[in-house]
């Protein structure tokens, strides 16, 4: 809208009542740029509702006022509120009024009586409904992304990175080769699982990277074995808890061709150059048929108290996940990801060597290469590689007690679309203004380097 059509509509505004022509419609308003862009029912920011300017010109929002689909409550913006071009403002109503799984978002000018937009839905948000395009599009599910640009199912698009742009190399040039494939920080210590039937212990090289343990007999990494010490675990996901490391393999590399998805655990406190493990749960019968090399990618744990104190529900029986039903474990739930499906699930394992599934999230991506828990923030991180152009999404238990998305990330922008299938955080003692370290594993091994680094916010 040009200015001087502007300042004849605000004209003819005034002279309305003189001329007998009615008050004009808000749609021929400047305000016509300001649109419901985002509703969130559900989830830990949930009954909110943001706007966008859709236009070129900054608008005082002052006094408008937001609706549910009852007009006996109302949510006031705060006097002083603009929105500049392209800008995105989520307000939280829940103190006024809640969103309902049936029910719609309005938007009225200050004299609560000129609608200006409006949006009705009949199920909650999962996480998000979002326009797509930004202020123009139609609604649609997506991931939460409240003041900032939307990211819709299908598009594509994720938010920035949220840390730095910079990455760096996390390791001397060849040291590991190809087929890094899962890492995961315990503390001082970073295991890697390599595709060739290996683990490795690594420790800090002093310039902020890692360089494999020289003893114990670590220095080449050891081999893994699956229970009575036969075949090669392809070892593609790893995690650690209770003195032990758990590796998720999708087959036995000495029968390449049959898909076996297991999860194996390790005593990793011997010498010796091989290790065997003291415990197999092989969940092949338990999920749909993947081809052998499209199967188990990711491996992470959440401890019980956790889950149950973010209201997890358990699939296998319908209600709010109770650790005591099950017998003894480790003391939390195994999440695991599946390349060929984009598939997580969650397991209790028992120490008895059977199992339980307790959940079933799909990632929304063509693969899963990577799965961390992050108890600082209370999310789960889910990688692609380069197949989905290195995106990362973040996953949290909903108010309705599963693990949904809460935000899609691009890679960071300093970082080239590589293979990389693993993923980890550092601990929140060490965040250093706002950053943490993360690290990533470039299964190519890209100009020699499997390893590199970049930081994530606290």
């Amino acid at each position: 809208m040009t200015p001087l059509r502007r300042s004849l509509m605000l004209l003819a505004a005034c002279a309305a009542p003189v001329l007998g022509l009615g008050v004009l419609p808000a749609q021929a308003a400047p305000t016509d740029d300001i649109r419901i862009n985002e509703v969130v029912t559900t989830g830990s920011v949930d009954d909110s509702i943001e706007l966008v300017n859709k236009g070129t010109a900054t608008v005082d929002i002052s006094g408008w006022i937001l609706k549910d689909n009852d007009n006996g409550s109302k949510f006031q913006i705060a006097s002083g509120t603009t929105l500049a071009p392209g800008a995105f403002r989520a307000f939280d109503v829940d103190g006024k009024f809640g969103l309902g799984s049936s029910d719609k978002a309005r938007v009225y000018l200050p004299n609560g009586s000129t609608l200006v937009d409006t949006f009705t839905w009949t199920s909650h948000s999962n996480p998000s409904w979002s326009r797509c395009p930004d202020g123009t599009g139609a609604f649609g599910p997506a991931t939460l992304t409240l003041g900032a640009a939307n990211s819709c199912s299908g598009s594509g698009s994720g938010s920035a990175w949220p840390g730095g742009s910079t990455i760096a190399n996390a390791d001397a040039s060849n040291v590991f080769g190809s087929d890094v494939s899962g890492l995961f920080q315990d503390g001082t210590v970073m295991w890697a699982a390599q595709n060739s039937g290996k683990l490795w212990r690594l420790l800090p090289n002093g310039s902020g990277g890692w360089t494999p343990d020289t003893s114990n007999g670590w220095t080449s990494g050891k081999s893994l074995r699956f229970t009575g010490g036969s075949g090669t675990a392809d070892a593609e996901g790893v995690t650690a808890t209770g003195g032990n490391v758990y590796v998720a393999s999708e087959r036995n590399g000495d029968a390449s061709g049959t898909s076996r998805l297991s999860v194996l655990r390790y005593d990793v406190s011997g010498t010796g150059s091989s290790l065997t493990a003291t415990r197999e749960w092989n969940l092949t019968s338990n999920l749909p048929s993947v081809s052998s090399n499209a199967g188990f990618e990711a491996i992470t744990f959440v401890p019980d108290a956790t889950l149950t104190g973010a209201g997890f529900k358990d699939e296998s029986t319908g209600v709010p996940y109770n650790p005591a039903a099950y017998a003894a474990h480790a003391g939390g739930v195994f999440f695991v990801g599946v390349e060929g499906t984009g598939m997580i699930y969650g397991y209790v394992l028992l120490d008895s060597g059977t199992y339980t599934r307790v959940a079933s999230i799909s990632s929304g991506f063509a693969g899963v290469m990577e799965l961390q828990w992050e108890p600082q923030a209370s999310r789960l991180w889910v990688v692609c590689d380069d197949t989905c152009s290195g995106k990362h999404k973040t996953f949290a238990v909903n108010a309705s007690g599963a693990l949904a998305v809460t935000a899609t990330y691009d890679r960071p922008s300093g970082m080239s679309n590589i293979n990389n299938e693993g993923f980890s955080l550092a601990a929140a003692a060490e965040c250093v203004g706002g950053f943490k370290p993360v690290f990533w594993a470039d299964d190519s091994n890209t100009s020699g380097h499997a390893l590199r680094k970049g930081t994530v916010t606290c």
